[in-house]
């Protein structure tokens, strides 16, 4: 099969068969014009990787569990998957027990909302409501991020962008003029970037502006003496956006 057969035989897009390829999940042929080629069992080995993902395993784990899979031995993925699945159980746990609490903290905020008088007057104290009243969260949860970052939203974030024609041409545009000259360099999930610091105010308005209308994209910024590195990731659904968008990385 060439690609554009097995992406439709299998759902996943061309761009993320080639970056599957890249990253090594994925093998190909080549005939003599240099088409990538592939057999049957690629349909296969896509489908074990969506099962995967759909378990929220990592790519990195997927990668471990492949070659397991392809031995043949339900035995040995049985035993290297479990414990993959119980811990990711355990963290979802987690994150439903904050959600849950954010939910609580929502519901009180909304009730004292409809317990204060509507006053003519400025606001003051009486109108708002302590944010002693929020738990602390963590993972990423609504209302907040843990101290150092780390959230994890982008995973799940539908791949779609609300930017369309003329301002995501010019959206485009921005982001070529401030990293196009970047040097660049693959990370897991994604691509760094390292440019002059002197750039930092710029990029961290534009990153917050593009997770807005693009929330699958996961950008970290460290300044570094005189350079910025920044690192921007994307699930592997948003891997041809983010390499049209900010290039492949060496």
């Amino acid at each position: 099969m060439r690609i554009s057969q097995l992406a439709e035989r299998s759902g996943v897009p061309a761009t993320t068969l080639r970056f599957y390829e890249t990253a090594g999940l994925l093998r190909a042929d080549r005939s003599a014009a240099g088409y990538r080629l592939y057999g049957e069992e690629a349909v296969e080995r896509l489908a074990f990787i969506g099962a995967a993902k759909d378990l929220g395993l990592r790519l990195e784990e997927v990668s471990e569990l492949l070659p397991v899979w392809e031995s043949g031995a339900c035995a040995d993925v049985k035993a290297d998957l479990r414990p993959r699945i119980a811990e990711h159980a355990s963290a979802a746990r987690a994150r439903a027990a904050e959600l849950s609490a954010f939910i609580g903290v929502l519901h009180r905020a909304l009730e004292r909302l409809d317990e204060l008088p509507d006053r003519p007057g400025p606001c003051d104290d009486e109108c708002g409501f302590p944010a002693a009243e929020a738990p602390p969260l963590a993972h990423g949860a609504p209302g907040g991020e843990p101290a150092g970052g780390g959230g994890e939203r982008w995973r799940t974030a539908p791949v779609a962008c609300s930017l369309e024609g003329g301002a995501l041409g010019e959206r485009t545009e921005q982001w070529r003029r401030l990293v196009g000259d970047a040097a660049r360099r693959r990370v897991e999930d994604g691509v760094r970037l390292t440019v002059p610091a002197d750039r930092a105010t710029d990029i961290m308005a534009l990153a917050a502006a593009e997770q807005r209308c693009c929330p699958f994209f996961d950008f970290r910024l460290h300044l570094d003496g005189p350079v910025l590195h920044l690192e921007v990731r994307a699930p592997d659904e948003g891997a041809g956006t983010l390499t049209e968008l900010f290039g492949p990385g060496d």
